[in-house]
């Protein structure tokens, strides 16, 4: 899956998911990697925190190679629900990387790591706290407003991260790489010295407007085939 997310960006996939009816399921503004985290992509592996480590330990006895971990700590800024040792145990476990739904800790040994850690922030605060375990541990997470479910697809890179349902990814996929391949050729234009508002016969879109004011940018760019925005 990392392979095939290579070429893309998450606003690629963004794009895509909005191009092709996908809801769209991006975790909360302000959830990043880590220093020296690497781009992710993989299955989701969801679980909910409820103060101990435990539950993660057991999460990754069901682990497949390059699953990822999403950790559902309700958001929490008070305590940190990862640090290195969790990190380095899925790590050993085959996980491709971590998105937390709250914070980490111990960010330079997480740095050295080099497995994909992406949360709000650090804090080096543990949990003092042991609520009741839910039924769901380990079969969904929430990331903000929106539920993961095992085997969803999860990708993060520098943008932030998002989620998309497995059985919709090769039609996503397939469209964010032709997205990709729009992009890029108006972005060699704009340097080779054709501007957007040329490329995107902006002054007829402004022609047509005035002749029909319910005619769209977004209408007129599908019209000719333009994929700046969805």
């Amino acid at each position: 899956m990392l392979k095939e997310f290579a070429e893309l960006s998450t606003p690629l996939i963004a794009d895509a998911c909005v191009r092709t009816g996908v809801p769209l399921r991006v975790a909360p503004p302000g959830i990043s990697a880590v220093p020296a985290a690497g781009r992710l992509a993989g299955r989701a592996l969801p679980v909910r925190h409820y103060g101990s480590v435990d539950v993660f330990l057991e999460a990754f006895g069901a682990a497949a190679p390059g699953d990822v971990l999403v950790i559902d700590n309700g958001g929490r800024t008070d305590e940190a629900c990862v640090g290195d040792l969790a990190v380095l145990e899925a790590r050993a476990a085959g996980v491709a990387g971590l998105v937390v739904w709250g914070l980490h800790r111990d960010t330079p040994e997480l740095a050295g790591i080099g497995l994909p850690v992406f949360s709000y922030g650090s804090c080096p605060a543990g949990p003092v706290r042991l609520d009741a375990r839910e039924p769901e541990a380990l079969t969904s997470a929430r990331c903000g407003d929106h539920l993961v479910r095992g085997g969803d697809l999860v990708f993060g890179d520098e943008d932030g991260v998002l989620f998309v349902p497995a059985a919709r990814a090769e039609e996503v996929l397939a469209a964010a790489h032709r997205i990709h391949g729009t992009e890029r050729e108006q972005a060699r234009r704009i340097r080779d010295g054709e501007t957007l508002r040329e490329q995107t016969a902006f002054a007829d879109y402004l022609t047509r407007r005035a002749a029909d004011p319910s005619y769209t940018f977004r209408a007129h760019l599908r019209r000719i085939g333009g994929a700046i925005e969805e």
